[in-house]
C-alpha cells in the first residue's frame, strides 16, 4: 500500500499509468479505478493504456464526476473486489484508486444528506475506518506446497501423500524432512508441487490530492497513517522540469528495501540521503559563493543524480537499466559529464550495455541478483564506455 500524494497537475496519474505500462509481460492484472473524474480525462487514460498495449491486462472502473455520489462511493469497492477475485486465483493484481479525496467528498455528501453528525472538515466520524478497511484488503497470500506422487494432478483441495501442506519461512527445510520421512529424498517416486490458487497478492496504490501542498489536512493524514509509505509530488519541482516531481524528503517507505530487489537495495541504499543533503546544500549555496571543494563536488554530483532521475512520460525503465544508471551516478562516474549531456549519456550507455555488454545486466534483469562479480563487471563496463564516449556536437 503506497500512497501517491500531491497537488493537482503534478503527475500523480502519470506515475500510476507508468506503473501499469511497466507490468506488460509480467502476468499482472491491473485495475484502474477513476473516481469523480471528468469523462474526457478518463478517455485520455484509456487511450494511453490502449496505445501502449496495457488494456490487454487492465480493467477500468469508472464513476465519473457527473455520476451520483453513491456510485462514486461504491467504485473503489468494486475495483477492490475485482482485484481480490484474481488474487484468490493465485495471481498478482494491482489496483489504483484515482483518487480517494473525491471518494471522501462523495461519502461526506451522502452523510450530510442523511443528516449524520459532521466531524472535522464536515467529514463523518467513520471516514478513517472507511479508508482503512478498503486499503487493508491489499494483502499477500501465502504459497502452499504439497508432496504428491509423480505425475499426479494438484487442485486447490489436494492434500499431500503425508496429509500435510507446507508453507512459511521454513518450508524448504520442512519439505526436505517430509521427503526423507517418506523414504524418497531424491524425489524418485514423489515430487513437490505448488497448490493452485495460493500465493496471490493485491497491491493498492491510492492517490490523494492536496491543496497547496498541505499534507496535514484530515484526509491526507488519515491515508498517510494507513499506508506503508507515500510518494510526495511537489509543484515547484514539477515546474522546474524535475519529472516525476518526487520530493525525496517528504516521501517515506515504511517497508524499505524489503520490497526491493537485492540489486536495487544495494545500489540505491544511500540515494535518498544523498538527494536530501544535495537539496539542503543547494538551498544554502544560494546565499554565498565561497564554497569549499568538497561541497562543490557534492553539489555537482547531486545535480547529476537529479538529472538521471528525470524520466519521459510513459517510458518506464526496466530494472537492470535503473540499477546500472543509478550505480554510475551515485558512484561518481558521471561527475565529469556536463549536466546538459547526462540524458544523452544515459541513452548511449543503456544502448551500449544492451549490445556490447548484455551479459552484465542479464542476471539483474532475471533475478535482481547483486554480488561482487556483477559489480566488478559493471564497474569495468562503465569505465570502458567512458573512455570512448564523447558528447554530441553542439
Amino acid at each position: 500500500r503506497e500512497l501517491i500524494i500531491g497537488d493537482r497537475q503534478t503527475g500523480k496519474t502519470a506515475i500510476c499509468l507508468d506503473t501499469i505500462i511497466n507490468q506488460r509481460g509480467k502476468d499482472m492484472v491491473c485495475i484502474y479505478v477513476a473516481i469523480g473524474q471528468r469523462m474526457g480525462q478518463v478517455a485520455h487514460v484509456v487511450d494511453t493504456l490502449e496505445k501502449y498495449g496495457a488494456m490487454d491486462y487492465t480493467v477500468v472502473v469508472v464513476a465519473g464526476a457527473s455520476d451520483p455520489a453513491p456510485m462514486q462511493y461504491f467504485a473503489p469497492y468494486a475495483g477492490c473486489a475485482i482485484g481480490e477475485e484474481f488474487m484468490f486465483q493465485g495471481k498478482d493484481a494491482l489496483v489504483i484508486y484515482d483518487d480517494l479525496s473525491k471518494h471522501a467528498w462523495a461519502y461526506r455528501q451522502m452523510s450530510l444528506i442523511l443528516r449524520r453528525p459532521p466531524g472535522r472538515e464536515a467529514y463523518p466520524g467513520d471516514i478513517f475506518s472507511l479508508h482503512s478497511q478498503l486499503l487493508e484488503r491489499a494483502v499477500r497470500l501465502r504459497d502452499e506446497w504439497v508432496i504428491v506422487e509423480k505425475g499426479a494432478q494438484v487442485t486447490a483441495e489436494t492434500v499431500g501423500v503425508d496429509g500435510k501442506r507446507y508453507f512459511g519461512n521454513l518450508q524448504e527445510e520442512e519439505l526436505e524432512k517430509g521427503l526423507e520421512a517418506l523414504g524418497d529424498p531424491k524425489q524418485e517416486k514423489y515430487e513437490v508441487k505448488k497448490v493452485p490458487e495460493t500465493g496471490g497478492s493485491l497491491t493498492a496504490l491510492p492517490i490523494i490530492e492536496t491543496l497547496l501542498g498541505d499534507v496535514s489536512a484530515y484526509i491526507p493524514t488519515n491515508v498517510i497513517s494507513i499506508t506503508d509509505g507515500q510518494i510526495f509530488l511537489e509543484t515547484d519541482l514539477f515546474f522546474q522540469g524535475q519529472r516525476p516531481a518526487i520530493n525525496t524528503g517528504l516521501s517515506v517507505s515504511r517497508v524499505g528495501s524489503a520490497a526491493q530487489k537485492r540489486a536495487m537495495s544495494k545500489v540505491a541504499g544511500g540515494l535518498k540521503a544523498d538527494l536530501s543533503q544535495y537539496r539542503e546544500l543547494a538551498a544554502f549555496a544560494q546565499f554565498g559563493s565561497d564554497l569549499d571543494p568538497a561541497t562543490q563536488r557534492q553539489l555537482a554530483r547531486g545535480e547529476r543524480l537529479m538529472e538521471i532521475l528525470k524520466q519521459p512520460q510513459y517510458s518506464p525503465w526496466p530494472l537492470h537499466h535503473q540499477v546500472m544508471i543509478i550505480y554510475a551516478g551515485s558512484r561518481g562516474y558521471l561527475d565529469k559529464i556536463e549536466v546538459k549531456y547526462v540524458h544523452q549519456w544515459t541513452e548511449d550507455f543503456v544502448r551500449y550495455m544492451d549490445t556490447a555488454q548484455s551479459g552484465v545486466g542479464k542476471p539483474i534483469a532475471e533475478t535482481g541478483a547483486w554480488n561482487s562479480d556483477i559489480e566488478a563487471a559493471l564497474r569495468q563496463a562503465i569505465e570502458d564506455f567512458n573512455t570512448t564516449w564523447t558528447p554530441p556536437a553542439e
